[in-house]
């Protein structure tokens, strides 16, 4: 008896107000794979969530706030990911490696080389079997969200955003293969059909 085919991991990612949750939940929907998101999917990570994000919260330095975004990927892949990929469940992530390389690498200028390895040691080595940039202009995004409700990044005004945006354009640009870029603009079914198209187009190709 054979061995079931490992699931497929799709990772979405984006700025803030990019619209990347609302495209990951519909991706996950079409492709009948199991939603999740980064940081807060486990009962661990719910709790690091806060600590993150809350504007309440004491701040966080960018090496602890580095520390643990890894703590909660290290917690949501046992957990959650690798279990369903080896079951042979594919998953759609609302956020994975990627934004830690982008927030932290590129927003909050920590080393990149250390950040990977921690992106390494915390996944066990999994990864995106691609990953999903969906791309809409700083001023689009910032017109998406409610700042009422920002959170503690989402708070960090255009300077850090477009840090943030010039990042995932280095990290295509170093790895284009391992990428899609989306025009996230526009009506949400229509942006749908966009990702669903390059998605199969390149899990198709793998």
């Amino acid at each position: 008896m054979s061995a079931a085919r490992r699931g497929r991991l799709i990772a979405l990612e984006g700025i803030d107000g990019c619209g990347k949750s609302t495209q990951a939940a519909l991706l996950a929907d079409h492709l009948h794979a199991r939603l999740t998101f980064e940081p807060g999917a486990t009962e661990l990570g719910a709790a690091l969530r806060e600590l993150l994000l809350s504007p309440a919260l004491p701040d966080v330095v960018p090496p602890a706030e580095a520390l643990l975004m890894a703590a909660d990927r290290a917690q949501h892949t046992a957990e959650v990911i690798e279990p369903l990929l080896s079951k042979g469940v594919s998953v759609v992530t609302d956020r994975f490696t990627a934004s830690t390389l982008a927030y932290q690498g590129f927003g909050r200028q920590l080393d990149l080389i250390a950040l990977r390895a921690l992106n390494q040691w915390a996944t066990g080595g999994v990864s995106p079997d691609v990953n999903v940039l969906i791309d809409v202009p700083l001023d689009v995004a910032r017109a998406r969200m409610k700042p009422a409700r920002a959170d503690r990044l989402e708070g960090l005004g255009e300077a850090f955003q477009c840090r943030v945006r010039e990042g995932y354009e280095q990290l295509i640009e170093d790895d284009p293969d391992a990428w899609v870029r989306i025009d996230g603009t526009g009506e949400a079914d229509l942006v749908a059909e966009r990702v669903r198209a390059a998605v199969a187009e390149r899990l198709d190709d793998a």
